[in-house]
């Protein structure tokens, strides 16, 4: 658009600026200026967003109203671009931690972090008994070797209930791809070893499904499309799914997700919306819809899902339920669909923080990808103690971002940190985080020049109406991002990792709300065909989650409690790079504190009730 030049701001340079509590850097909330469109309004808009004449003057406006052009694509930054959110190792002196050794096998790491976690999970909690739980990696472990069940009965009880979900009144949704015979011969072959003696780890036998967006044969990896594994074929196992299959876990599955992972809703019109097992006429939350609701409703204690701006710990937050984002290059991403070089990570989505752990120390460890010349990382895990944890905690809290939320999570989140400093002593360091709507603006041009980037050969022999018309927007508009701004996102990228940084030089974790700024919001019968145009919804859900992935910061979600309407609240801390011991451990007393009040959801399968 030659004929507009829009003025941009001018940043002074990060390292003036005060990231004091009393700094007079303004918080500028989220800018959207987006009506919701479901249905025939969102195909009107996709045609005008196509057309040759319309479409680039309505993607101007669009940038331009949402402050994109202000904030990122003429702003003035004198600092160099970052492109890679790459951190060398460094010691941090965690406390309560073992060092492992790398050369350990995925089976020995599991061993190391079951016997981390002692005593046993459900004694954890000194005197607390919940009215309901979930079952554990460590319950199914127990039944197995104590032949109360096999792994072939459980197997069998959950195939029973994804066929009982999908003829509910309100299909669940919970996969896009499973099958029933695979899922057995897994489980014979785990019963079997169980019977000889020969069980391989504590996750043998364990039922794990994986997000539609990482390779797990012998499925396609559909991505939540209809097409893209016609253009891409799935080879074999990605490298994190090899890792747990190694451990004799059961791979159940590919549960469903956001086509392309390109919404924050979990809406998709091709495989049907994954419902919320709290409430199933409310959304999962996206991308990674499927893996956080088959958690929450009982069917797995673990599932995979993949990170590149909230999509775990998003919509773990939304079901009640444990989500870990690992620093970046923690966890090998061979054989994850490239739809993100930068900001992506597989994540983890658990019942509770143990089970998060165990899956975490199965998958992690290995060389930093692109920067094969710097040292192996080294891996720590956390002592994890029933009665007592580490002492001394600072949690930094920027106030004005962490109560931009709705006020029910407001107060529920204030509780949680006033529980921690009233149980534990840790102390609250008040903060300032600038420019947290710039970062998100420039993590949104980031990811969407990279998506399309990847895409883009196969978008050119792709027939358009494949695809979702959600989806079609979306990569309408992340196609008309320059080369320029893409720079300048990735120059904001090295601005925010200095302020980050120096705010974790004094502070252990930075605090933020659930990384959502609403609780799960009611799924509208106008969507389900099209999908659905919510920005304003979209950017609340994403408020809180984007420098864990844009600045490959380690981050976790943990369950602290509910709304009005029993509709679940997590609480999120950000870690320096390395840190998940640390992160664990803060996520394991937060859990001590709530687990108790822990709510059973409307959809729930019990697969180990004794009969």
């Amino acid at each position: 658009m030659g004929l507009f030049r829009d003025k941009g701001v001018v940043y002074k340079a990060a390292e003036t600026v005060d990231l004091g509590p009393h700094s007079n850097e303004f918080y500028l909330q989220a800018n959207v200026k987006a009506p919701r469109m479901a249905g025939l309004l969102v195909k009107i808009f996709v045609w005008f967003l196509e057309s040759r004449i319309f479409g680039p003057v309505l993607l101007y406006f669009l940038k331009k109203n949402n402050l994109i052009h202000m904030l990122v694509s003429n702003a003035e930054i004198e600092e160099p671009p970052i492109f890679v959110p790459l951190h060398p190792f460094e010691e941090l002196n965690e406390q309560e931690v073992v060092e492992i050794d790398p050369n350990l096998s995925v089976p020995e790491k599991v061993q190391k972090a079951v016997n981390a976690i002692t005593p046993p999970v459900e004694k954890l909690v000194a005197g607390a008994k919940p009215s309901f739980r979930r079952w554990t990696i460590m319950d199914y472990s127990r039944a197995y070797s104590s032949r109360v069940l096999t792994p072939l009965q459980v197997a069998q009880r959950f195939i029973a209930a994804v066929e009982e979900s999908s003829t509910r009144p309100l299909p669940m949704a919970f996969f896009i791809n499973w099958n029933a015979g695979d899922i057995l011969r897994q489980a014979k072959e785990s019963t079997l070893r169980y019977e000889r003696g020969e069980q391989i780890s504590a996750l043998d036998g364990v039922p794990v499904a994986v997000k539609d967006e990482i390779d797990c044969s012998p499925y396609p990896t559909t991505g939540g499309t209809k097409w893209l594994h016609k253009f891409r074929t799935c080879q074999g196992d990605a490298c994190c799914v090899m890792r747990l299959r190694s451990c004799g876990a059961i791979l159940v599955g590919k549960t469903n997700m956001h086509e392309l992972g390109a919404g924050t809703s979990g809406i998709n019109p091709h495989y049907g919306t994954a419902r919320n097992p709290y409430d199933s006429k409310r959304i999962a939350g996206g991308s990674s819809s499927g893996s956080a609701a088959v958690v929450s409703a009982g069917l797995c204690p673990v599932a995979l899902g993949v990170d590149g701006g909230g999509s775990v710990r998003m919509p773990a937050a939304l079901c009640g339920v444990v989500g870990l984002k690992p620093t970046f290059g923690r966890v090998p991403h061979e054989g994850v669909l490239p739809l993100n070089w930068t900001v992506g990570m597989v994540g983890i989505l658990a019942g509770i923080i143990e089970d998060a752990f165990i899956v975490y120390a199965a998958m992690s460890g290995q060389p930093i990808p692109h920067s094969p010349t710097l040292p192996l990382p080294k891996e720590y895990y956390p002592l994890l103690k029933p009665t007592t944890t580490i002492s001394g905690i600072r949690l930094a809290k920027y106030g004005k971002w962490f109560n931009d939320c709705s006020d029910e999570i407001k107060t529920c989140c204030s509780h949680a940190l006033d529980q921690l400093h009233k149980q534990y002593g840790w102390e609250t360091l008040e903060v300032t985080i600038p420019e947290i709507e710039v970062m998100r603006l420039a993590h949104y041009s980031t990811i969407a020049s990279e998506c399309h980037t990847s895409l883009s050969s196969y978008l050119e022999k792709l027939d358009v109406a494949e695809l979702g018309w959600d989806a079609r927007v979306a990569l309408g508009v992340y196609g008309s991002f320059s080369s320029k701004e893409y720079i300048k996102a990735q120059r904001i990228r090295n601005r925010q990792m200095q302020f980050h940084r120096k705010i974790l030089a004094k502070a252990d974790v930075i605090v933020s709300p659930p990384t959502i700024g609403v609780t799960a919001y009611e799924i509208f019968d106008d969507a389900r065909e099209t999908g659905e145009l919510d920005y304003i919804n979209g950017a609340a859900l994403v408020r809180y989650s984007i420098a864990g992935n844009f600045l490959g910061l380690p981050t976790i979600t943990i369950p602290v409690g509910y709304d009005k309407l029993g509709l679940p609240i997590g609480l999120q801390f950000i870690g320096r790079p390395w840190s998940e011991p640390t992160l664990i451990h803060i996520a394991h007393a937060m859990q001590a504190l709530c687990i108790s009040d822990c709510r059973k959801p409307e959809v729930f399968y019990d697969l180990l009730k004794e009969d």
